[in-house]
């Protein structure tokens, strides 16, 4: 009986300890408040694609029009690609990503301007964005390297799997409130995601990092700019992976067709855009929250892969989607298999990079990723100009899942690859 007792306590005890463990990465104060400026800032941003997608068509009803803001957005991080990188390494990363949040403050700023003016000129749109893009582009990677510096090594697979849950939680949140709030007028998600991006701003300026290692300041040459290409390119498993997620984001993200799919197929509303646009939220969060509490510890090459394959798939059932309720359960599910690339994707990259290159990698990173999401809805909004929208988002995903397949030939060392962090 008393081994049986001691045997029940002992399980009891493991089994709160395997809770905490979950959240090992809030017991330090600068991840959370590095989560929540980053929870803030996807909130901001969300409401402000929904604000601007539905404004742009709403004045254009132009799917070509819709890709072009996608483009804008994407512009700056190719022009600044190698730069942003060599800034977060060798100045301080806290400072950036506040700087950042100042100046996507004052592109919301202008786009509230904008609609409360009533101005249907899409090239002041486009410049917003275009300033957006430009601080976006230097916040990412500062942004990702500096989660390294918040938390302890062995907290870091963690921390990666809730600030990437902190982004799906945005971007659930962000886009409801967005399309609520744009029933009251457009300039209403646009002066709400211009208050979240102050918080989030002052957040950051209240974080207390660790020091970084840092590049010299010395003379900018081809070869300190490119460190970051040439780290990927020397590890393949890391640029099969981030290469894998820019051809499926690049063909499978059908985001910038979401306006034309809420008014013309569902005929849906502002408000049906938003629950449109946060359902792939919805898999992911809920995703990244059994992540957190059950971890990838095996296999992670091939469940990333599969994962892939899912998000092609579950964007053909979108595509031929005419029903609400199927169309928000096909995102859910794109969002679902997106998270698991996200955290298999982003653990490797940053656990396996030297902190003092940790900018310059995270640059090339966001170059395929989050570039690739804005290069994915130009390319989207010119497919439907040409084919119609649905044929365009088939496509798309038809297109992700034989990349997932080619991909699992091409680069056997991402698919053979066991552990997320091999010591």
């Amino acid at each position: 009986m008393v081994k049986e007792k001691n045997r029940i306590m002992t399980s009891a005890k493991d089994v709160r300890s395997d809770r905490k463990s979950g959240y090992i990465a809030f017991e330090s104060r600068n991840f959370r408040l590095h989560c929540t400026a980053r929870l803030l800032y996807g909130i901001a941003l969300s409401m402000q694609v929904v604000a601007v997608g539905w404004y742009v068509y709403s004045v254009t009803h132009s799917a070509l029009a819709l890709g072009l803001s996608g483009l804008a957005t994407f512009a700056p991080a190719v022009f600044f690609a190698l730069f942003t990188g060599h800034v977060a390494d060798t100045f301080d990363r806290k400072k950036i990503l506040a700087i950042c949040f100042a100046f996507a403050s004052l592109a919301a700023f202008g786009l509230l301007m904008i609609a409360t003016l009533g101005v249907t000129d899409v090239n002041l749109i486009y410049a917003c964005v275009l300033l957006f893009g430009a601080s976006r582009a230097f916040a990412n990677p500062a942004a990702q390297a500096l989660t390294a510096n918040v938390v302890p090594k062995e907290h870091f697979a963690n921390a990666v799997t809730w600030y990437s849950s902190a982004w799906s939680s945005a971007r659930i949140v962000g886009p409801a409130i967005g399309g609520l709030l744009y029933i009251a007028g457009p300039s209403a998600p646009f002066l709400a995601a211009f208050c979240f991006f102050v918080i989030a701003s002052i957040c950051v300026f209240m974080i207390n990092a660790t020091s970084q290692a840092k590049t010299s300041r010395g003379t900018v040459t081809w070869s300190t700019l490119s460190a970051g290409l040439k780290f990927i390119w020397s590890r393949q498993v890391i640029f099969g992976g981030i290469s894998l997620d820019l051809v499926a984001v690049l063909f499978g993200g059908a985001t910038a067709l979401l306006p034309i799919v809420a008014q013309d197929i569902l005929h849906v509303g502002p408000w049906g855009l938003g629950l449109l646009r946060a359902s792939p939220a919805v898999g992911a969060i809920t995703t990244g929250a059994l992540l957190a509490h059950m971890p990838i510890k095996g296999k992670a090459g091939k469940k990333m892969l599969i994962a892939v394959g899912i998000y092609g798939l579950a964007t053909i059932g979108f595509g031929f989607s005419q029903n609400m309720l199927l169309s928000m359960a096909m995102l859910a599910l794109v969002g679902a298999s997106d998270q698991i690339s996200v955290v298999v994707r982003h653990t490797m990259v940053q656990s396996e990079t030297p902190d003092e290159m940790r900018g310059r990698v995270a640059a090339v990173n966001a170059i395929f990723i989050s570039g690739s999401s804005d290069l994915g809805e130009f390319e989207s909004g010119v497919t439907a100009a040409w084919w119609g929208a649905v044929p365009a988002i088939v496509f798309g995903g038809a297109a992700t899942l034989c990349f997932a397949s080619l991909w699992a030939m091409l680069f056997p060392q991402l698919r053979d690859r066991d552990k997320l962090v091999e010591h």
